[in-house]
């Protein structure tokens, strides 16, 4: 299961990214940027599972990240993936960081989103 080390990890072998905490009220909440032109392709977040419209209280770690529309529809439908949580949801993607999605397919989604944004 993908862990927010690991996404860290890769942002920053791949991206030479290192992840900013732009909020003190959210000190878990991070995002990932490119540097030349400050656009975030990427934010790691700790929520409450009913933010993303599942069922509970408990805290879990999510993923947003930028995607084409008709794939932001088509991810959708498939568990794991919802609209993005305190994003634009036609164009972000949210993905519950549980194991429900394999980690080759989460490095793939950052890598389209940090292409999106460039």
């Amino acid at each position: 299961m993908i862990s927010r080390k690991d996404i860290l990890k890769y942002a920053e072998e791949n991206y030479n990214t290192v992840s900013e905490h732009l909020w003190a009220k959210s000190p878990n909440n991070e995002i990932l940027r490119h540097k030349h032109n400050q656009k975030w392709y990427a934010i790691i977040m700790d929520v409450p599972k009913y933010k993303v419209g599942l069922d509970g209280d408990d805290i879990i770690d999510i993923l947003n990240v930028k995607c084409e529309p008709d794939m932001v529809l088509s991810l959708c439908e498939q568990k794991g993936f919802y609209k993005a949580y305190h994003m634009n949801k036609k164009h972000w993607l949210t993905i519950i960081l549980d194991g429900t999605i394999s980690d080759n397919e989460i490095y793939n989604l950052i890598d389209l989103s940090y292409e999106l944004t460039n």
